[in-house]
């Protein structure tokens, strides 16, 4: 997806609200608020801010990314809600972005070839979407498959090996890095879109790797 047209990327997959134009590596706009249960109300302005300091119209973009889980069930909705909106009035493609690839990108970036790392970030109290990755020269390959595993089973996996994601615990109560920003789910998208463009999104979902449970709460 190597063109002049910029990208619009979209990141909501968990507590980070963040928009990117995406023109290349060097050419970008991004705005980041790191704030929970803000999406509903800060997306769309943070996307017209962005577009406006870039200078872009909708319809100068060559696609709208966004990332598309698995992670918060609101968030991503949100998200894809957004991206859906918007394509639909600029008459737009959307690609949706694999959140833990992103993410394994932008990690990526920062570690030398042939490193493993671990994502983990919680699906509930029990359980916790789980992917270990390689590095293979400016990209990564999966060394374990995106899946869902027991709490037990995460701290047997780790054993030791470079771990990132909001089910992973720092020292000093430190937050660790639980999703992609916005500027590699752009990056992702240019490097990795160009077959995944989708016009007819009406049944576009997220990848929520688990059905959502509404609990009902029982009256005493």
């Amino acid at each position: 997806m190597n063109n002049p047209k910029p990208i619009l990327a979209i990141e909501t997959s968990q507590s980070l609200c963040s928009i990117c134009v995406y023109f290349s590596d060097e050419i970008f706009y991004e705005m980041n608020i790191n704030l929970k249960n803000t999406h509903a109300e800060k997306l769309f302005e943070t996307i017209d801010f962005v577009l406006k300091s870039s200078g872009v119209y909708a319809n100068d973009l060559d696609g709208i990314a966004v990332s598309s889980g698995p992670g918060s069930f609101t968030g991503l909705r949100i998200g894809m809600s957004a991206a859906k909106g918007l394509a639909f009035g600029a008459k737009l493609p959307i690609i949706a972005v694999p959140t833990f690839e992103a993410m394994a990108l932008q990690i990526g970036s920062y570690l030398k070839s042939e490193s493993e790392f671990i994502i983990a970030n919680k699906v509930n109290v029990e359980e916790i979407y789980f992917a270990k990755f390689q590095i293979k020269g400016n990209s990564y390959i999966f060394a374990e498959k995106l899946c869902i595993i027991s709490r037990d089973e995460l701290s047997k996996k780790i054993d030791g090996t470079l771990a990132f994601g909001n089910a992973v615990q720092l020292e000093g109560g430190k937050k660790n890095i639980s999703s992609p920003s916005s500027f590699f789910v752009g990056k992702w998208c240019s490097l990795f879109g160009e077959k995944l463009k989708v016009y007819n999104y009406d049944f576009l979902e997220p990848n929520y790797l688990k059905n959502s449970v509404v609990k009902e709460r029982k009256n005493d």
